[in-house]
This record gives structure tokens, C-alpha cells and sequence, in this order.
């Protein structure tokens, strides 16, 4: 049996190796030997050496290796690693990365298509003026969504208050799913009712071509110490090394290219100042654009108020 100590050198040493390209295969095949002969005996602080080196590799991968190759090999290990950890949120970590690699891979038989059904619904076709679309149905307007489930709402509690007899030909399932429905909206529709108007607009995501142009930057010895020994990406939370690429907003905050585009694309802000980008949405840039003048206007009534108040004081 090798000592512990050897194991631990051993797997700095392959974590080395993962950061240049030539020896990256070798390095996944050697892990994965390593995995399958010391793992099971081996103690929690052991285990833990594993994974974390097992999560650089998802790293690399993310930030610096496209071709099929390195990715296959990444598939094996995640697959053989998630046979033999028994941490749960270590195992879902590793589900999540052997999604991916089947994804990047093109496999078939997905599991993160699997892991998520309604995807294949929504991108169906739908019914147009009598035609089969190719193009999946785009969604209902906030405001169409909003006067719907109140319409919904106030066709329930009619129901309810009156126990008309059309009110009994609603289930009480379709009630329960309506009434669920609303409370998954419920952040949606408060405001609306609250402040008797629409609400502020989610950011669209962020334009392809600002997102493209984004500078990438190579960490370096001096960049990893001014950041910082525990330094992260504030998306993915792995440590940052020497040589990982980093892409800046122009915020001058900094995250794995492959982190922050789906970022963008949901929320449209830096995960740490929230600074917002440009879109391609010309509709929801003009109303930016219109509360930026609404808000500059109120300051400038605000602080006229207040040279009025200076004046009789």
C-alpha cells in the first residue's frame, strides 16, 4: 500500500502536468490509475486532494483545451471519479461535469438534455396562422404575463366567494396548478399590484459583439500576487493559477471566459459590482436611456429644493 505522503506528491505533481498541453492526456491517464488503485483506502483529507484535483482538470478544460481528445479523456476521469465518491455534493459537481463534456463532445443521450425535458418541448415549433413554425414560440410579454395570471387570480377567488355551479367544473387540480403558477410569478406580480404600474425590465443579455471584444488577459506571477493567495473566480469559485486566461469587464473585474458568458447571457451584470453591459435590445436600451434622464431630472428638482430651503434660512 503507498504511503499517503507518496499519493499527495504524486497528484501535485499530475496537477503540474494538467497546465501543459503535451503531458495533459498522460496526466488524466495516470490520475485515473491512481484513482482507481488508492482511492478506496484512502483517507477523507486524501479524498479531498483527489477531487480538488479533479476539479482543476474541469478548469483547464473550461479555460484552456477545446479539441475532442482532451475532453474525452476529462469524461473518463469525471465518469470513473463519480463511481467512487460518496460526497453528495461531490458527486453532483462531477454530474454537472460529465454533462458538460458530453455536451462539448456532442454525445447523444445527453443527461443534461435528459436532466431537463421541457427543453425538447421548447424547441419545438408552434402553431402560426394555421402553420408548423420552425422556430420555437418566443415568450408572452411581461405585461401579458402579468394580466394573465391576475385575470386567473381574480377568476379564482370570484369562484371561490360565490361557489357558483361553473365554479364546481373547475378541478381542484387545475385550481392547485393555477394557483401554483401564481405563486411562481409572485415576485413578478406583487410589484405590479403594489405599485400600480409595470416594473422595472430584466436585462436582456449582453451584446455578442461587446462580449466578444471583452479583453482576455494571461495570469501571471506578478497579476496571481496581486490578487492575492486564496484569489478565485467569483463564478466558478476555483482558485485562480499561473497561466489561466481571464477575461476583464470593464469594470476591471476578471472571470474564466467560459463562466462569464453564460453569466451574461442570464444576468447581464458583473457577479461582484453589478456594473451592467450593453445589449442588442434597442427598446430596453431607450429605456435605460429614459431613466437615466428621469433620474438626473429628480436630482436636479431635489437639489433645486434645496437651494430654495438655503435661500430662506
Amino acid at each position: 500500500m503507498e504511503s499517503e505522503d507518496l499519493v499527495k506528491q504524486e497528484l501535485e505533481e499530475l496537477q503540474k502536468q494538467l497546465g501543459k498541453k503535451l503531458k495533459f492526456e498522460a496526466s488524466i491517464s495516470s490520475l485515473k490509475s491512481l484513482l482507481q488503485r488508492t482511492y478506496p483506502s484512502a483517507s477523507p483529507a486524501l479524498r479531498k486532494s483527489f477531487y480538488l484535483v479533479i476539479c482543476r482538470v474541469a478548469t483547464v478544460l473550461k479555460t484552456r483545451y477545446t479539441a475532442p481528445g482532451f475532453w474525452n479523456a476529462g469524461l473518463g476521469l469525471f465518469e470513473q471519479a463519480h463511481l467512487l465518491v460518496s460526497e453528495p455534493s461531490e458527486k453532483e459537481k462531477l454530474k454537472a461535469c460529465i454533462a458538460q463534456a458530453r455536451e462539448h463532445l456532442h454525445l447523444e443521450d445527453n443527461p443534461s438534455q435528459a436532466l431537463q425535458p421541457s427543453d425538447n418541448q421548447a424547441n419545438r415549433g408552434y402553431l402560426f396562422e394555421g402553420h408548423l413554425t420552425v422556430d420555437p414560440e418566443p415568450p408572452q410579454p411581461q405585461w401579458l404575463v402579468q394580466s394573465n395570471l391576475l385575470t386567473t387570480a381574480a377568476t379564482l377567488f370570484a369562484a371561490e366567494s360565490s361557489q357558483a355551479p361553473a365554479a364546481n367544473e373547475t378541478t381542484q387540480e387545475d385550481a392547485a396548478n393555477m394557483l401554483q403558477d401564481l405563486l411562481n410569478r409572485l415576485e413578478e406580480v406583487v410589484p405590479l399590484m403594489v405599485d400600480g404600474g409595470p416594473v422595472a425590465p430584466k436585462a436582456p443579455p449582453a451584446s455578442k459583439e461587446v462580449v466578444a471584444n471583452l479583453p482576455v488577459i494571461t495570469l501571471t506571477e506578478e497579476i496571481l500576487a496581486n490578487l492575492g493567495k486564496d484569489a478565485e473566480c467569483a463564478i466558478c469559485r476555483e482558485n485562480l493559477v499561473l497561466n489561466d486566461k481571464m477575461q476583464e469587464l470593464p469594470c476591471k473585474h476578471t472571470f474564466h471566459p467560459p463562466c462569464l458568458k453564460p453569466w451574461l447571457d442570464e444576468h447581464n451584470s458583473c457577479p461582484i459590482c453589478r456594473h451592467e453591459l450593453q445589449t442588442d435590445d434597442h427598446a430596453y436600451e431607450s429605456w435605460k436611456e429614459r431613466e437615466k434622464e428621469a433620474e438626473e431630472e429628480r436630482k436636479g428638482a431635489e437639489n433645486a429644493i434645496r437651494g430654495g430651503e438655503y435661500m430662506y434660512v
